[in-house]
């Protein structure tokens, strides 16, 4: 299982990454006015600034609405790097662009699924990753991880290639139950991939140990 971190604070990014398991970003227009970060020549240079911290793939969202304005912006985006992929909303015009952007090996990931005929269309369109949103569908009392098993399936009944991308990941249970179902990515705040590290037996473990060596050396 990949894990990205949903964000565009370089520190966080920074931080992920130093504790060795970050295999990507992904960040979208909200995350971005997070930080301050405003302005097209701006957000450029910041998708520039996370693939120089990272070795992985980074997920850049278009902002337009119109299949001509997704493949200029998706395009741009492309080009900026070797390391992004064009991130595109789940909506006709996004599906046409991700076929457009897949026939020209421009990777892709597409965002705001909430169904798995959304999946499947995505698939189709020849997405690299498709983005199922868990935590705004428990949002609404929706089983969201009902929708990551359903996407399995489904992508195995067929072999499609386009790899499942957990998104809106609120909290470590979340990253364990899609690593179960066989999500391939999971992608969410810091706290979610650092939280994995947590145990309080581990804690009195190691209280323990460092306890005992004390009084053995003493």
């Amino acid at each position: 299982m990949k894990f990205f971190i949903d964000t565009a604070n370089l520190s966080d990014i920074a931080e992920a990454q130093a504790l060795g398991v970050l295999d990507g970003v992904t960040t979208n227009p909200s995350l971005m006015a997070k930080e301050g970060i405003t302005g097209e020549a701006n957000i450029l240079a910041h998708y520039q600034n996370i693939c120089d911290l990272v070795k992985g793939d980074v997920s850049a969202e278009v902002i337009s609405t119109d299949f001509d304005g997704m493949v200029k912006e998706g395009e741009a985006l492309a080009a900026l790097h070797p390391q992004i992929v064009v991130k595109l909303p789940m909506i006709a015009a996004g599906v046409k662009a991700c076929k457009y952007f897949s026939n020209k090996g421009i990777r892709t990931n597409v965002t705001l699924v909430f169904s798995a005929g959304q999946a499947l269309l995505a698939a189709k369109a020849g997405a690299t990753y498709v983005s199922p949103f868990l935590g705004r569908l428990d949002d609404i009392s929706t089983d969201g991880l009902n929708l990551i098993a359903e996407i399995r399936l489904i992508y195995d009944n067929y072999g499609f290639e386009t790899q499942i991308l957990a998104a809106s990941i609120r909290h470590t249970m979340h990253v364990i139950d899609c690593a179960k179902l066989g999500s391939d990515v999971m992608t969410g705040p810091l706290s979610s991939i650092t939280g994995l590290l947590k145990h309080p037996l581990t804690d009195i473990g190691l209280a323990k140990f460092l306890e005992d060596y004390k009084k053995g050396n003493h």
